[in-house]
């Protein structure tokens, strides 16, 4: 039998474009011979849909966008995620759903059994789970139909304070007793850097369960803070893998199933930390790119400092965008290095990006001369360097409404993380590209972005980091260096360990302490963030929901 694996980008509610999508997909694997194509989860109306679902037109329009796409499903089999109505009285209105197509009509529905609601997830709120279990034949070959979490029973344990078993039933447990040989799980798994790996060993392990290969769909495309690789996999009754789809771009793939047994495994190459970060790019480049298209903008703009973050931010618009649909703005003061307004001069023109430098100096004397009355005889203090931040933002959001350009925020994850911005000045924007990256790897991105020529320049990665907003002033200054502070909020925010545990494990007690006292009380910055692209397991944002009043 052909399989056809739809590795696709989708839109949350556009059902027109979804449909077309889809149905384009399947005439074109039809001419080929294929016998089944496979679509990833909730695909007819993209995912996550959220309080979308909550609306009755919302899912007459997807029930109806199924209908039209089973009348086309004639000589061929296509698996479509979508939701559909519980008919019990009891219980939340809608399951999540795989929809059968054949012959020209709804052949079946098969219903999502774990709900996830822990960190992006919150499926409990929607949908009911299934406590019914069948499943298909398609030319002669049983197949079990699931939908994501329903292969993620059994995890492995990553603390003491974790469960394995997050469920307490396997929907493959019920389904292994109708003999199935195959088992397609059509998914929307989001990326991150750090669970790679766990999510191919969670499809081996259910190989090696119930021996039974597995055919994984998962669909790509950024919708705000949620990027989706892909990664779309065949693995054969052994747990090897025999086809992995692209990461990060559309692609379908047809397989034969009778070659499942002789083809060879492929094998994983490369440098994995190159590879770790060059994911983390193309994760940032489509989130950056989808949010634009997907809501119709074309053009951003940011500030560019001459700084590692500013840089690496610009580079990755630029290769998502477009040169000629960015326009930054250099924004110096007394206390800007003539090496720092060099750097963003030179990269600006490095990309072919239009700028514009705007000195801030009378701007920031103004705003003193204002406010000498009330500040008369006091020392000037982080009160002045927020405003020289405050006075950027305003002009940015100027150039924003003026010419249509959405402001990019440049903060790293490093300084979100301990409070180190200025809420409504640096830390504006529509949409925050390095909020989930450390910045040890914002070094590492601007590294890989210059593999091959120097894009951004070498002067910029090498000078200590510094917020230029008082004279000599370095990040070192009022935090830890880089490298080790990163460490302790790996440890605080990803593997969430105590500040016991992390000094226990030989870190310094007052950094720790200080790290974890400074992640506690700025949550109320985090909170008026713009959205973070996540590409990490843990990133600020609705993936971590801290409680703004509380007693640290």
């Amino acid at each position: 039998m052909k399989i056809a694996l739809a590795q696709l980008n989708f839109i949350v509610n556009h059902f027109d474009y979804n449909r077309a999508k889809i149905a384009h997909a399947i005439e074109q694997v039809k001419s080929k011979g294929v016998d089944l194509i496979v679509f990833s989860e909730l695909s007819i109306c993209g995912y996550p849909p959220h309080d979308l679902l909550d609306r009755e037109d919302f899912v007459l329009k997807s029930h109806n966008s199924i209908n039209e796409l089973a009348v086309i499903c004639k000589g061929i089999t296509a698996i479509v995620g979508a939701p559909s109505l519980n008919t019990n009285p009891k219980g939340k209105l809608l399951f999540n759903s795989a929809y059968v197509l054949s012959n020209g009509i709804i052949s079946s529905i098969h219903h999502k059994t774990l709900l996830p609601t822990y960190d992006v997830f919150d499926e409990y709120r929607y949908f009911e789970p299934n406590s019914e279990f069948d499943i298909i034949t398609v030319k002669g070959i049983k197949i079990a139909v699931t939908i994501c979490e329903d292969l993620w029973d059994d995890q492995p344990v990553t603390s003491s304070f974790a469960r394995g078993r997050l469920y307490s039933k396997s929907p493959m447990d019920q389904l292994k007793n109708l003999d199935p040989e195959l088992i397609i799980n059509i998914a929307a798994s989001p990326f991150s850097y750090n669970n790679a790996d766990r999510r191919k060993s969670v499809f081996v392990n259910n190989v090696h369960r119930f021996g039974i290969p597995v055919i994984y769909v998962n669909q790509i495309g950024a919708n705000a803070e949620l990027i989706f690789d892909g990664g779309s996999m065949v693995l054969n009754r052994k747990g090897e893998i025999l086809e992995q789809l692209n990461s990060f771009s559309e692609e379908i793939k047809i397989i034969d199933t009778d070659l499942l047994e002789s083809k060879a495994a492929i094998k994983d190459d490369g440098d994995a930390e190159i590879i770790r970060i060059s994911k983390i790019y193309d994760a940032l480049k489509l989130g950056v790119s989808d949010y634009f298209n997907k809501m119709g903008f074309t053009k951003a703009t940011l500030g560019l400092s001459g700084g590692i973050d500013s840089a690496v931010t610009l580079a990755i618009a630029a290769d998502a965008l477009g040169s000629n649909n960015l326009r930054v703005l250099l924004m110096p003061s007394k206390y800007s290095s003539q090496h720092s307004i060099d750097d963003a001069v030179a990269l600006a023109e490095k990309l072919n990006v239009k700028y514009d430098l705007i000195n801030i100096q009378d701007i920031f004397d103004s705003f003193n001369s204002g406010l000498a009355n009330i500040f008369t005889g006091l020392k000037e203090d982080i009160t002045e360097e927020n405003l020289q931040a405050r006075i950027r933002g305003t002009l940015l959001m100027a150039l924003s409404n003026k010419f249509g350009h959405l402001l990019l925020n440049t903060s790293n994850k490093s300084e979100a993380a301990v409070g180190y911005g200025t809420l409504y000045g640096d830390m504006n924007g529509a949409l925050s590209v390095l909020g989930d990256v450390y910045k040890t790897d914002v070094y590492k991105l601007a590294s890989y972005i210059n593999r091959n020529e120097e894009i951004i320049p070498i002067n910029t990665i090498i000078k200590p980091p510094s917020a230029e907003l008082r004279p000599d002033q370095k990040d070192s200054d009022s935090l830890p260096e880089y490298d080790l502070l990163d460490r302790i909020l790996f440890s605080y925010i990803e593997e969430q360990k105590d500040p016991d545990t992390i000094i226990a494990e030989g870190f310094d007690k007052a950094i720790v302490l200080k790290t974890v006292r400074l992640v506690n009380i700025n949550e109320y910055k985090r909170f008026q963030a713009p959205p973070i692209l996540r590409v990490s397991s843990k990133a600020f944002g609705f993936g971590r929901r801290m409680p703004l009043v509380a007693r640290w």
